[in-house]
């Protein structure tokens, strides 16, 4: 059985936009090659560290909502920790009070990108 997973990373600021899209097509990749399934992405873009990080004071963070076998995460985040172009990552287990919101917070998000293409 497949469990349900969250995943943010930080990326180095000094990537360019071709180097961070395949820093995230490889953790997707790596995510869909074991058997595992993305339900959701979101990139948040550039933003200010709360405290600095190897010297950076920002860094790119990027959101992946996965299905996966739980076996999968341990070698999943050697991969993070290898990855010289990740500063941090996050990876949790949701249960199903998390999914609901999770669900609830990108049909809001939809309803308010499609407010503003009817605006336009």
């Amino acid at each position: 059985m497949l469990n349900h997973y969250e995943t943010v990373f930080i990326a180095t600021p000094v990537l360019s936009d071709a180097q961070m899209k395949e820093t995230v097509q490889k953790f997707k990749d790596l995510i869909t090659g074991e058997g595992g399934e993305i339900v959701y992405e979101e990139d948040w873009g550039l933003r200010k560290l709360a405290y600095p990080i190897q010297k950076k004071s920002t860094g790119f963070y990027y959101l992946v909502e996965f299905m996966a076998d739980g076996a999968f995460i341990n070698k999943f985040e050697t991969e993070y920790r290898r990855d010289e172009r990740v500063l941090r990552f996050l990876t949790f287990a949701m249960d199903k009070h998390a999914i609901e919101y999770s669900e609830k917070r990108r049909s809001k998000k939809k309803e308010q990108t499609t407010e503003k293409v009817k605006e336009e």
